[in-house]
């Protein structure tokens, strides 16, 4: 599937419906989605053939993507069940196979569940801080091989420190620099929307 392919199949997905900001819900658009994933894919072959875990899934869009994408296995984990609920229809508009478990994601990391790749967009930390590093940690412990996620560009060196000196990671590249638009949401929100600098970071294990 080519890139501006696989962006408009996710732009037809739908989003969350009454977002929750204590588990910083925000869609992942597929402008990013697509990029994050086509990269993971033609850059490294970390999707096609390959079982994915999609940690804080949200409504799917990472996993729906390394479904399109040719991905052996996806499963989605989060804690939200509207959210899933909305992952599931997403699934079956496109007449994807996808796995969700609802569940808090920190727990994962005293299972014994194991995939090829993590993918993920987890919160950024500015609710609760330091909820950004747990999603991590949780992935370096699952994942076989590599795991793609999206921090605050801001964060950039307290990220590699982390997870190299910290959590273990193998390596920790930042592949590209994208602008995250941020939709009103939320009644704090004062303006429209907002772009934010993310990094999508690669990190090996």
């Amino acid at each position: 599937m080519k890139l501006k392919q696989l962006e408009s199949e996710l732009g037809h997905l739908v989003q969350f419906q009454s977002p929750k900001i204590e588990l910083e819900q925000y869609p992942t658009g597929a402008h990013i989605a697509s990029r994050m994933m086509y990269m993971a894919e033609s850059n490294f072959g970390d999707i096609c053939g390959k079982s994915i875990a999609d940690l804080g899934c949200g409504c799917g869009t990472l996993g729906v993507a390394a479904s399109l994408l040719g991905a052996s296995y996806v499963i989605g984990f989060d804690q939200d069940l509207a959210a899933l609920d909305t992952a599931q229809e997403n699934c079956r508009d496109l007449e994807i196979d996808m796995d969700f478990v609802q569940c808090d994601v920190k727990s994962l990391g005293l299972t014994r569940i194991s995939v090829d790749t993590v993918v993920m967009n987890p919160p950024f930390g500015t609710r609760r801080k330091g909820a950004d590093m747990e999603f991590l940690s949780v992935a370096l412990k699952i994942a076989r091989t590599a795991i793609y996620s999206l921090h605050k560009s801001s964060t950039r060196q307290h990220v590699k420190r982390a997870a190299l000196q910290d959590l273990g990671a193998k390596t920790a590249e930042v592949l590209f620099e994208l602008r995250f638009d941020l939709k009103s949401l939320y009644k704090f929100h004062k303006k429209q929307e907002l772009d934010i600098a993310v990094d999508l970071w690669r990190f090996t294990v």
